[in-house]
């Protein structure tokens, strides 16, 4: 009796009721949300808030800014860490010395003045290219230590501090 109800004429009408059925939902949807649309800007208006909603609102706001002060907060304590160690590794490396390196220190020794001498031929003897840019800036170093004003006026038996380097260390 119901062999003759299920033809394929009738499954083709079967599927098309439920293709149609399923435009009509999705289109019943659009329209639905449509209206949930309009609800929901009303929803939105503070006028229409009871007093839990208010404070659900407001703890939400208040978690959401916290939220993002943390964030900024770790921002920027990575980008301070970060700075740090890039600080720390250059500093680092700029105070490496090469294997060749020898220290050399600075001394000072008493030279007693002779007929003869000049503070040109006694800063000769002890001048060191690599500390000092000049026999000039080396004789103006002897002149502030011994605090000497005039250079030519130097006396025989007359005592002079003069610095000088040494890789020894003494």
């Amino acid at each position: 009796m119901f062999e003759n109800l299920l033809t394929t004429e009738s499954m083709f009408d079967i599927i098309t009721i439920e293709q149609l059925f399923a435009t009509f939902v999705w289109v019943r949807r659009t329209d639905m949300s449509d209206a949930m649309m309009a609800a929901a800007s009303l929803y939105n208006d503070p006028r229409y808030f009871s007093r839990s909603e208010v404070r659900i609102r407001n703890n939400k706001l208040k978690r959401q800014r916290i939220f993002r002060r943390q964030i900024m907060l770790l921002g920027f304590a990575t980008a301070v860490l970060i700075f740090v160690s890039i600080l720390f590794a250059s500093s680092i490396m700029a105070d490496a010395q090469s294997d060749e390196f020898t220290p050399s220190f600075k001394y000072y020794k008493t030279v007693t003045v002779h007929a003869g001498d000049t503070l040109w031929s006694l800063a000769q003897e002890e001048y060191s290219e690599e500390h000092y840019s000049s026999i000039r800036e080396y004789m103006s170093e002897i002149c502030s230590i011994n605090r000497i004003s005039d250079t030519s006026n130097l006396k025989a038996g007359e005592n002079l501090i003069m610095p000088y380097y040494s890789t020894e260390f003494k």
